[in-house]
């Protein structure tokens, strides 16, 4: 027992090698069937015992089940390779079977068109002749559609129509603010007043029976409004009309106070604060970038609990243009300043001898710096008069304001009536109010002159008087402990110059003219000393003689002492020879006979032009 255990051992190993060397090389699907009887044949043949033999099916045999699954794993890599042989000899076969299939399509086409085969490809470029023999039908077949095109234009304009109410449409959505608190009702509500009669500015243009008919109207009680000053019944009216309305449509200039806020003021009112006077919040003020002189335009709303005043919810309009401009605009101290070149016409009429006067002896050009020297009872203001309504008549471009200083009140009455128009402003600060008044309304005019000037405005300013404005810039400003002769404080003059410097005519566009009165032999040593102060600033200078008024000749002007700094610029070359041909004339003269002599000749010709091409003054 012990020598045939060896040897049924040793060959048991072999031959389980030897099956699956065996099994390997047969085709894959059958590889499992063979082994079982190859093993049960090698066990026969071998005469193992019945013990040898249950011995070795039950270690090994339960074993092949589980390991036969593993080389039926392994085996597919090997068949890979033919596999792949197929798959290729299959993709050949497809690829003879295609060029077979186009070779019999070419013959095909070879059998139905006689021509070789390079004939076609030879007709594949005359894509040129293709393209030629068509232009000749399409360049026939444009004749029809003109008539076809001249159909379709009743079309588009029966459409237009319909696109235009769209267009008109998105006007009231143009108009919406971001405010909040409203709505389109609020907004058309809005437009209905802009269209009605209750504008602030109405308003305040009204007398004191007109707005007391108005309060009656809108149902105030007569207690309520007899008695009220103007601008006390104007917020009356106002607060009634806003109850009914809710908006309103505002306008004024603005004043930026140091807090920052600002009021919109009225030159009704002489720019005085008042009760119906509009308040800007800062947020607006930064957000539009505006400065102090701008005239704004927008929507207001009434004063709610514990509030004062009006306020403005939406801007429309600066310096009557887009608010968007605004932004677009040079800073009038960077604008370029020139000598005056555009010429103002003061002439005419042949009966209105003052200002045909000027015109010959001092020349006024668009952006003049002129000061009128004028002692006490030489009728300054009256020149000041007829000079705005020459200018107000021959250029009614120009926006012109006049502005009186520590002046009477009837003489201020009294120009407010004469010197009228739609571009005209009088505003004025009488001696019975404070020089602080003073200095406020010259600043607010100024201001907003320059704000004009910036949008390319032509704005003439006429002053009466620069003395009294430098009397209460001196009263008003801090001492510097240096006094002048006179009592003059040193620095009481800086403003009233930046006043008057502001004068110019700007390179790109407007001008800021300033004709200013100053007070002389009035018996102040002050006086003299700031005519001294402005004398050499001007460039434009017209001295009024007390002697000619004494003897009732008017405009009583010095021929001699007065001109025009670079007057040539604003005459012609024959103008400017006759006109020197007539000043060698008068200046042999007494001042008094030159001018009775200048206005004997002047009466005979209807115009200056006539009167120069006759120069008869013998």
């Amino acid at each position: 027992m012990s020598d045939t255990k060896p040897e049924v051992t040793k060959p048991a190993r072999p031959t389980r090698s030897r099956t699956r060397k065996t099994a390997e090389p047969t085709a894959p699907a059958p590889v499992p069937p063979p082994p079982a009887p190859v093993a049960n044949e090698v066990a026969e043949d071998e005469g193992f015992a019945a013990g040898i033999v249950d011995e070795v099916p039950a270690t090994p045999e339960p074993a092949p089940p589980a390991v036969t699954p593993p080389p039926a794993v392994i085996p597919p890599p090997p068949p890979a390779p033919e596999v792949r042989e197929r798959r290729a000899e299959e993709v050949r076969e497809r690829r003879t079977d295609a060029r077979e299939s186009t070779r019999s399509e070419r013959g095909s086409r070879s059998e139905r068109a006689p021509e070789p085969r390079e004939a076609p490809r030879a007709e594949v470029p005359p894509p040129a002749p293709r393209v030629e023999a068509p232009p000749v039908p399409r360049a026939e077949r444009p004749l029809p559609p003109a008539p076809r095109t001249e159909l379709p234009p009743p079309a588009p304009r029966a459409e237009l129509p319909p696109v235009a109410p769209p267009a008109l449409t998105p006007a009231p959505v143009r108009v919406d603010p971001n405010e909040q608190g409203f709505d389109a009702e609020t907004n058309s509500r809005y437009e209905e007043i802009k269209r009605g009669n209750t504008y602030i500015t109405e308003l305040q243009h009204m007398t004191i029976a007109q707005l007391q008919k108005a309060a009656k109207d809108e149902g105030i009680p007569r207690e309520e409004y007899v008695g009220l000053k103007k601008q006390d019944l104007v917020y009356r009216i106002l607060r009634e009309l806003t109850k009914a309305n809710g908006l309103m449509f505002g306008e004024g200039t603005l004043e930026v106070l140091p807090d920052g806020f600002g009021f919109l003021r009225s030159p009704d009112y002489n720019y005085l604060p008042c009760p119906d006077d509009i308040y800007i919040s800062p947020s607006q003020i930064r957000r539009f970038g505006l400065r102090t002189g701008a005239v704004v335009a927008g929507q207001t709303r009434p004063p709610k609990e514990n509030e004062r005043y009006f306020a403005l919810l939406r801007v429309e309009a600066i310096n009557y243009a887009e608010p968007d401009l605004l932004t677009q605009k040079v800073v009038f101290d960077d604008l370029t300043p020139l000598h005056p070149e555009r010429r103002l016409k003061l002439e005419t009429s042949a009966d209105e001898l003052n200002t045909r006067v000027i015109d010959l002896i001092t020349p006024i050009g668009k952006g003049q710096r002129g000061l009128i020297v004028a002692p006490p009872r030489t009728g300054k203001t009256v020149l000041l008069q007829k000079m705005a309504n020459s200018i107000i008549q021959n250029h009614p471009e120009c926006y012109v304001i006049v502005l009186l200083i520590d002046e009477r009140p009837e003489e201020v009455t009294d120009m407010s009536r004469t010197v009228k128009g739609p571009r005209v402003e009088v505003v004025s600060s009488t001696f019975d109010e404070p020089p602080e008044r003073h200095v406020q309304v010259s600043e607010m005019v100024i201001e907003k002159a320059k704000r004009l000037v910036e949008y390319g405005t032509d704005v003439v300013i006429l002053l009466d008087s620069i003395t009294r404005l430098a009397r209460a810039y001196n009263t008003v400003s801090p001492g510097s402990g240096k006094l002048l002769s006179g009592g003059l404080d040193a620095t009481a003059l800086y403003k009233p110059k930046r006043f008057f410097g502001a004068a110019r005519n700007i390179d790109e566009g407007g001008s800021l003219t300033i004709l200013a009165t100053a007070l002389v032999d009035t018996g102040s040593k002050m006086d003299e000393v700031i005519f001294e102060e402005f004398k050499g600033t001007g460039n434009m200078e017209v001295h009024l003689e007390r002697r000619m008024v004494d003897r009732r000749v008017y405009p009583a002007i010095n021929v001699n002492a007065s001109g025009t700094r670079k007057e040539e610029l604003l005459r012609g070359e024959d103008e400017l020879r006759l006109v020197h041909i007539m000043h060698r004339i008068l200046a042999d003269m007494n001042p008094v006979e030159a001018m009775e002599l200048l206005l004997k000749q002047l009466s005979k010709y209807k115009t200056n032009a006539e009167f120069l091409t006759s120069v008869t003054l013998t």
